[in-house]
C-alpha cells in the first residue's frame, strides 16, 4: 500500500472532531469562516459556545390562569420587620409586651389585622415585636431585648409596706382637714368663723392636690384646663346650691341662703375608697391583659371589673355619708341638722356627685381627659342653668322657662336638681368608660 493510500485509510478511520453548531447571530456575534479568512494575522481564538440557556432568550412564562400554579406571595418576606420599623418608638420604650399590644390597638391594629402578619392575635404579635425590639446597653451595644426586662423605676412610688402606709395616711388627710374645719365652724362665729372657713378651704385644696399628684389618682400631663374649674363649681353647688335653688323657687332670696359644710365630710373621706378602686381597677386590668389572648377576651374582663368597682365605691360613699350624718347631724344641729333630719335627702346628691368625680378621674388617669372634662362641664352647666331659668322666669312673658325646674323642686325637693344633673353626667361617663376603658390601649 502506498503512503497516499495509508493516509487515506488513517483519515477515514479517524472521525473528524464534532464542531458545535452555533446559531448565526443576527447582529455582531461570533466570527464566521469568511471573517477569519480576511484577517492578516490569522483567525482569533475560538470563542466557546454559549450554553443553550443563554444562547436563546427564555420564553415568557405562561399566565397563572393557564398554568394552574398558585400565585406567589407578594410583599416583604418579613412583614413584622416593617411593622417594627413603623412603630420603633413604641417598641423601644415598652417595658413589657402588653404595652406594645395596647399601642398597636390604639393605632387600629386588631386581631384580624394581626393575621396579615402571620399571627393569631395582637398579643402574640406584640410578643414578637417586644422580643425583636432593639435595646441600648451601658456600653452602647444594641441588641434584642431580653424577655421580662423592666426598668428599675417601673414600680409605683407607693409600692411597698412603708409606701402603702404613707399613701393611706395621705388619702385620709382630706377627710381629717374637712372634719376639723366643720368642727371649728360649729364652735365659732363672726370674723373668726370666716377665717376658719378660708383656712380650711385652702388646707382641703392642698390635701386634695397632694392626693391627685401621688398615688393611684395621679394623672401627670393628662388633665384638662377646664376640669378644676368645673369641680370647684360642683363643690359650691353641693355646699349651697340646694339652699339657693329653694330660695329662688320660693320667691327669694331674701337674705343669705343656708350652707351645709358637713356635706363635704363624706366626699372628702371618700378619697381613700376612690384611690383604692382606681388601684384595683388598674391592677385587675393588667392581670386581664396578661391572661387574655385576644382583645375581646380583655374587654370581657375589664367591663365587669369597672362596673363592680363603681358599685363598691357607691356603697362605701353611702356608708361614709350615714356616718357623717350621725356625727355632724344629730349631735350638732343648726345647718347640720338638715343632714340628720332627712338622712336620705342629701344622700342621692352626694352619691351622684362622688360617682361623677370617680368616673371623671378614672377617664383622666387612663388617657381620656377630654371626655372627663365634658361630663363635668355638662353637670356644672345644668346646675347653673337650673338657677338661671328660675331667675329668667321672673321676666315678663318668660314664665315658661321656670316651669320645669319649679315642677321638679316642688315635687321631689330642691336636692332633685343636682341629682338629675350629676346623675345624668355620671351615666354618660359610665357608658363612655365601659367602652373606652375596656380597650387595651387605655392601660399603658
Amino acid at each position: 500500500m502506498s503512503d497516499r493510500g495509508a493516509a487515506r485509510t488513517t483519515n477515514a478511520a479517524t472521525p473528524a472532531p464534532a464542531v458545535a453548531a452555533t446559531p448565526a447571530p443576527a447582529s455582531p456575534g461570533p466570527w464566521d469562516s469568511r471573517s477569519r479568512a480576511l484577517l492578516p494575522g490569522g483567525p482569533p481564538p475560538e470563542t466557546p459556545a454559549a450554553p443553550a440557556a443563554c444562547a436563546a432568550p427564555a420564553a415568557p412564562a405562561a399566565p397563572l390562569a393557564h398554568t394552574g400554579r398558585p400565585a406567589a406571595r407578594r410583599g416583604p418576606a418579613d412583614p413584622v420587620k416593617a411593622l417594627l420599623h413603623r412603630h420603633r418608638e413604641l417598641c423601644a420604650r415598652a417595658v413589657d409586651p402588653l404595652e406594645i399590644a395596647a399601642g398597636l390597638e390604639a393605632h387600629g391594629i386588631t386581631d384580624r389585622t394581626a393575621a396579615r402578619f402571620r399571627h393569631r392575635d395582637v398579643f402574640s404579635l406584640a410578643e414578637e415585636l417586644y422580643a425583636r425590639a432593639p435595646r441600648t446597653t451601658a456600653d452602647g451595644i444594641s441588641g434584642p431585648r431580653p424577655p421580662g426586662a423592666r426598668p428599675a423605676d417601673a414600680r409605683p412610688p407607693w409600692a411597698g409596706p412603708s409606701g402603702w402606709g404613707r399613701w393611706t395616711a395621705l388619702a385620709l388627710l382630706p377627710g381629717a382637714v374637712c372634719s376639723l374645719t366643720v368642727l371649728g365652724l360649729d364652735h365659732t362665729s363672726g370674723q373668726r368663723r370666716l377665717a376658719i372657713a378660708l383656712a380650711g378651704a385652702l388646707a382641703l385644696a392642698g390635701a386634695l392636690s397632694a392626693n391627685l399628684r401621688r398615688g393611684p389618682l395621679r394623672a401627670e400631663g393628662r388633665t384638662h384646663p377646664a376640669t378644676s374649674l368645673c369641680v370647684y363649681g360642683l363643690l359650691a353647688s353641693l355646699l349651697c346650691g340646694d339652699g339657693l335653688l329653694a330660695a329662688l323657687v320660693s320667691g327669694g332670696p331674701d337674705g343669705p341662703w343656708p350652707a351645709s359644710p358637713a356635706l363635704l365630710v363624706a366626699p372628702s373621706f371618700a378619697v381613700l375608697p376612690a384611690a383604692w378602686c382606681a388601684h384595683l381597677f388598674s391592677a385587675g386590668a393588667r392581670r386581664g391583659l396578661a391572661s387574655s389572648r385576644a382583645l375581646a377576651d380583655f374587654a370581657a374582663v375589664a367591663r365587669p371589673l369597672l362596673l363592680t368597682l363603681v358599685g363598691l365605691f357607691a356603697v362605701a360613699l353611702t356608708g361614709l355619708y350615714l356616718l357623717a350624718a350621725a356625727v355632724f347631724g344629730e349631735e350638732k344641729g343648726g345647718a347640720h341638722g338638715a343632714l340628720a333630719a332627712t338622712p336620705g335627702g342629701a344622700l342621692a346628691p352626694t352619691i351622684a356627685f362622688g360617682t361623677l368625680l370617680l368616673l371623671a378621674r378614672l377617664l383622666t388617669v387612663h388617657g381620656f381627659p377630654g371626655a372627663a372634662a365634658t361630663g363635668l362641664a355638662a353637670a356644672c352647666a345644668l346646675e347653673l342653668l337650673s338657677c338661671a331659668s328660675v331667675l329668667a322666669g321672673r321676666l315678663p312673658g318668660c314664665d315658661a322657662l321656670a316651669v320645669p325646674v319649679r315642677a321638679v323642686a316642688e315635687t321631689w325637693g330642691a336636692a332633685a336638681v343636682p341629682v338629675l344633673a350629676c346623675g345624668a353626667a355620671a351615666l354618660g361617663l359610665l357608658a363612655h368608660a365601659t367602652v373606652a376603658l375596656s380597650r387595651a390601649s387605655a392601660h399603658t
